[in-house]
């Protein structure tokens, strides 16, 4: 049974240039290392950090929360399999909210172009 959708859309540049802007503040505040480490290992790093900011946005959504749940950015992590294919890991306020929510799986699907970066979450029930 699906429990709540999210979808988010964000320009790459919107997030290139926070990274220019604000450097490792804003990618430590958002970003877990492990995210980090990956993005910053991808030819277009800027493309990546927005796919998962756009994923981090689309499961808040899926909570029907937003940020006023109190979760924080970096509760909510996207690794990936082996294959490439997003997974969700949830810590704190994230995973007590999955939890609390009696949720079974989160599903993302996240997709970028030149321009825009794009993420879908289905939460299960």
């Amino acid at each position: 049974m699906i429990f709540g959708t999210g979808l988010d859309i964000i320009e790459i540049n919107r997030i290139k240039d926070s990274i220019q802007k604000y450097s490792d503040r804003f990618i430590k505040k958002i970003f877990t290392q492990k995210e980090i480490d990956y993005c910053r290992s991808q030819a277009d790093p800027a493309k990546h950090f927005a796919g998962r900011f756009s994923a981090k946005e689309a499961v808040l959504k899926c909570f029907g929360t937003g940020m006023t749940g109190g979760i924080f950015w970096k509760d909510i992590e996207v690794d990936r399999l082996k294959s490439g294919q997003p997974v969700l890991n949830l810590y704190g306020k994230g995973k007590k909210m999955f939890t609390q929510l009696q949720l079974k799986h989160i599903h993302i699907s996240i997709s970028h172009d030149k321009i825009h970066a794009v993420a879908h979450a289905i939460a299960e029930k």
